[in-house]
């Protein structure tokens, strides 16, 4: 019978396992993204923590994601490869100054102080209106000043005009990113909070991918010591200074030292170019359009973030550059070092056949001494077994012995030769 594949249903299940969350305007949401603390046992458990602390003992949370509508507020708990994020949405009444009354106060104190784990991103996020487009314009030029720093907003429409969003990117006096969405016409609460989703996703997003650039700050710093120490090696290949063990030890020393940086980064470089590729495609489906002249979420992106991941870039090929540069000098100090050998060996196999080829003549030799050898006693026997029948026949005894030695050296001789042929074909 056909059976379903194990992994068909939970693969399926896995692309609507984080939906987005819907929001009124005007709300409030307060966000944290930690470091994951292992495991997903180990994050299901600081949010049952959680749960237990706000007076919901009977959740019992599974997988990956978690939504949760108390009353007062919703969570929505998602836990991702490195982080987990905590969004916590408040309904706010209309009229209400932005900013004012922070949502972070739904997180429990104690259970702030008893989780650990560090803060990636904290966001404060606003949503107001609904407004029209002209009060959108005049809402970003008389009242954004207060709550963002004007040379670092960006500031644009979205979804063709459907809502405006805004940010600086900056941690405030509090330790949050502010971030504010102004709701235009009749936006729907699925469409706001996909562009919730979006916002926290960008600035979550910006924020890992920036922990790459330290990392790309420090390899710059080390790759130039290494580059020095391998110009060095090379020079003494080339000049053939110092022993072949002491130059092969410097060019290990520097290979050993380059794989420790890429093996330790690798993880890191790998994230940043995920991270970053993730952040593009958010801001690109949000579909800016410029409010007055304002920069938008990708020209900021453009002159403030590309340049941190150019730099990280870069360190990453600088440093396979010099690894390769490695490779290649190990490369050749290898060949060198085989031709030596195989010259030193062609030296040797040489010295090798002069002493077969004495070894040969010496053999020759003591072939000769034997055939004398074996011959001599061969004689004798034979006189001995002889001597009496060629007495009876009339014949001295050295008559005997002269008349047998032709013979028994000739056998001999063709005895040993053929014992030789023999050997010969014996070999492998």
């Amino acid at each position: 019978m056909l059976s379903n594949h194990p992994l068909r249903v939970p693969l399926a299940d896995e692309l609507h396992t984080r939906p987005f969350p819907k929001v009124m305007a005007p709300s409030s949401a307060a966000y944290l993204a930690i470091t994951s603390a292992g495991s997903v046992a180990k994050d299901l458990a600081v949010l049952v923590r959680l749960l237990k602390a706000i007076g919901h003992l009977e959740q019992k949370p599974k997988g990956s994601h978690y939504f949760g509508d108390f009353g007062d507020f919703k969570l929505k708990w998602e836990r991702h490869t490195e982080f987990v994020t905590y969004t916590l949405i408040v309904e706010r009444e209309n009229g209400a100054e932005m900013f004012v009354d922070n949502p972070h106060r739904f997180f429990p104190e104690a259970w702030m102080q008893k989780t650990t784990g560090q803060i990636l991103t904290s966001c404060f996020l606003e949503v107001t209106g609904p407004l029209t487009l002209k009060d959108t314009e005049k809402f970003v030029t008389h009242e954004f000043f207060k709550y963002f720093k004007d040379e670092s907003l960006a500031v644009n429409y979205v979804l063709g005009k459907e809502a405006a969003v805004a940010s600086d990117f900056t941690i405030d006096a509090d330790g949050h990113i502010r971030l504010a969405i102004l709701a235009i016409g009749q936006v729907g609460e699925n469409r706001l909070g996909r562009i919730v989703q979006r916002l926290l996703e960008i600035e979550t997003y910006k924020s890992m991918a920036m922990l790459t650039l330290p990392v790309a700050r420090d390899i710059f710093a080390k790759v130039g010591d290494l580059n020095s120490d391998l110009t060095d090696a090379v020079h003494a290949v080339a000049e053939g200074e110092g022993t072949t063990q002491e130059r092969l030890d410097a060019l290990l020393s520097v290979s050993a030292k380059i794989e420790y940086l890429q093996s330790q980064s690798a993880y890191r470089f790998g994230g940043a170019e995920a991270y970053n590729a993730i952040l593009i495609q958010r801001i690109k489906v949000l579909r800016e359009e410029r409010i007055q002249g304002r920069q938008t979420f990708s020209e900021f992106m453009m002159r403030r973030f590309d340049p941190a991941m150019r730099t990280c870039t870069s360190a990453q090929k600088r440093l396979r550059d010099i690894s390769m540069r490695a490779a290649r000098a190990t490369d050749l100090l290898a060949t060198r070092v085989t031709v030596r050998t195989n010259e030193q060996n062609r030296a040797v196999l040489h010295q090798m056949d002069k002493r077969a080829q004495l070894q040969m003549r010496l053999q020759e030799t003591v072939e000769g001494l034997s055939v004398v050898a074996i011959s001599y006693y061969a004689v004798n026997l034979a006189t001995y077994l002889l001597v009496p029948l060629v007495i009876k026949m009339g014949f001295e005894k050295y008559q005997l012995t002269a008349a047998l030695i032709l013979p028994i050296i000739l056998l001999v001789w063709l005895m040993i030769r053929q014992i030789k042929r023999r050997a010969s074909k014996d070999r492998p």
